[in-house]
């Protein structure tokens, strides 16, 4: 499930500075994001196979999915904040060892308990790996233009490595067996453990003593991994269960909010919620994901189950929207934002998102890929290439060089909620839909179609709202102008916001 000339992160005291040492350093970043991106996505259409050679049961085989989602979910704040303590190359590269370990458990497993064990510490290394990233990034790379142009490409492998997930997916399973899916991660694993050692430059962070809460570390991973469980098992739990764990989720999060304000070293300074820009973009992402989340997953299950796709060919017609996504970002999605600013490139990639997921709204049982889903997932893609390198800048743009490493995990954190949330409500109103047709004696083809319609139109109504709130809350301030310029609109008014903050300081 991992950009542009807004953020005015200060750069790190200690980063290589010749250019091919700063593109050597952003190939290995990537590297590691999509090792873990293709991870989230790649078990999806393994699934009946491992089902079937492990004998999992219905709701035991979703603990393969969700035993991964809720140790990497809960974590990355807490990973986010630690790489900014003890060194962010550190946490990195620790994060790939322990990715890389637990792959070759998944990959050799031959019982139930042993695979989901396994997943859940892939999760632990995937966020110790994608936690620290973005604040990784923004110190290699402080000019505005080569930051977007160098976060374009990173977006771009991050995007594209969600659809190549479930292509390799397909292949490997089909081809071979479904240990190779995560044994793949060894060699690539290997790889980007010994680049990163040799090509990231090191950085001490501030130590352990400088915000070590340990108290409110245990309450924020507490309140987010009981947060993505009652997600992902809502539908198993039921309401009364899934509002009692909701409340509870609400409760720890409270708890943690007051011990930041009390504590003298607090884990997540609650300041970097003042900015509106900030706050508002990691909102809308959770929106935005949401319903990208929900045409991934249902999409594949669209292909196997009403169109008889096979893995691999299911696998080969997620390929259109990875070759859009890199295309458009590598190639245009940093013009863009520096022609029209941030703002404006986020609107426009939204408005493709919802329109592509309206199309699929309509999608028949006897459909055509070429006719019915090509189209939608060229807009999808097109508008995911122009939306997600502008709300990841804007969320990322509030940040200081003491706080990037957790605006990082926050923003990751968001991410993984957006995608459990819309893989949650879309699964069971699809499910819903579908039992009903059937128990009214419908066709179990067009059951299934109509039940994915409905998926995809809630999905709609997702995005829109993710695109009326990035309207509201993400507008720059008045008397600013997009440009290609340092100040863009989102810069001048987080420049704003920050110096208020100040002067709130200095009162006090």
């Amino acid at each position: 499930m991992q950009f542009m000339e807004v953020f005015i992160v200060s750069e790190a005291k200690e980063r290589p500075t010749a250019p091919r040492s700063r593109r050597a350093s952003l190939a290995v970043l990537s590297s590691g994001l999509l090792m873990t991106i293709i991870d989230g996505n790649i078990v999806t259409v393994a699934m009946p196979a491992i089902q079937s050679d492990l004998g999992f049961s219905a709701p035991g085989l979703a603990w393969v999915v969700n035993a991964y989602l809720i140790a990497f979910g809960g974590l990355l704040l807490l990973a986010g904040r630690l790489g900014d303590l003890i060194g962010r190359k550190r946490m990195f590269v620790s994060g790939l060892a322990v990715f890389t370990a637990a792959s070759v458990l998944c990959g050799v497993a031959t019982d139930q308990g042993l695979l989901i064990a396994a997943r859940a510490v892939q999760g632990v290394g995937g966020a110790m790996t994608s936690a620290v990233v973005l604040g990784m990034l923004v110190a290699l790379f402080p000019e505005p233009r080569e930051q977007a142009r160098a976060i374009a490409v990173f977006s771009a492998v991050g995007a594209a490595g969600g659809a190549l997930g479930t292509f390799l997916g397909g292949a490997l399973t089909e081809l071979l067996t479904w240990h190779w899916i995560f044994l793949i991660n060894l060699p690539i694993g290997a790889v980007a453990f010994v680049a990163a050692v040799r090509v990231l430059a090191n950085d001490r962070g501030t130590g352990l003593a400088g915000g070590a809460d340990y108290p409110g570390a245990a309450l924020v991973t507490g309140a987010l991994m009981l947060t993505v469980y009652t997600i992902v098992g809502s539908a198993e739990h039921g309401t009364p269960a899934t509002l009692a764990l909701a409340a509870l989720s609400l409760a720890l999060y409270a708890a943690f909010a007051v011990r930041q304000t009390r504590t003298a070293r607090p884990l997540l300074r609650l300041r970097v919620f003042r900015s509106r820009i900030l706050t508002g973009a990691n909102a809308v992402q959770i929106l935005m994901i949401a319903g990208m989340f929900g045409f991934q997953y249902i999409g594949a299950l669209y292909f196997q189950r009403v169109l008889g796709y096979g893995e691999l060919q299911t696998g080969f017609a997620f390929l259109p929207a990875p070759v859009v996504i890199g295309v458009l970002m590598v190639g245009l999605s940093a013009r863009l934002i520096g022609r029209f600013g941030p703002y404006r490139s986020l609107l426009a990639g939204l408005v493709l998102i919802t329109a592509g997921l309206a199309l699929l709204g309509r999608l028949p049982a006897d459909g055509s890929y070429v006719v019915d889903v090509l189209p939608a997932m060229l807009l999808l893609g097109a508008g995911f290439a122009a939306a997600m390198p502008a709300v990841t800048g804007l969320a990322m743009s509030g940040a200081r060089e003491e706080d990037a490493g957790v605006a990082s995990g926050l923003f990751n954190t968001t991410q993984v909620v957006g995608g459990s949330l819309g893989l949650a409500v879309l699964t069971t109103l699809a499910a819903g839909r579908t039992e009903t047709l059937l128990a009214d004696g419908g066709q179990t083809v067009a059951a299934t179609a109509d039940g994915y319609r409905l998926a995809f139109w809630v999905a709609t109504g997702i995005a829109t709202a993710g695109l009326a709130l990035a309207a509201v809350l993400l507008r720059p301030e008045r008397g600013t102008t997009a440009s290609s310029d340092t100040h863009t609109p989102a810069t001048a008014a987080v420049e704003q916001e920050q110096e208020q903050e100040h002067r709130e300081h200095v009162a006090a």
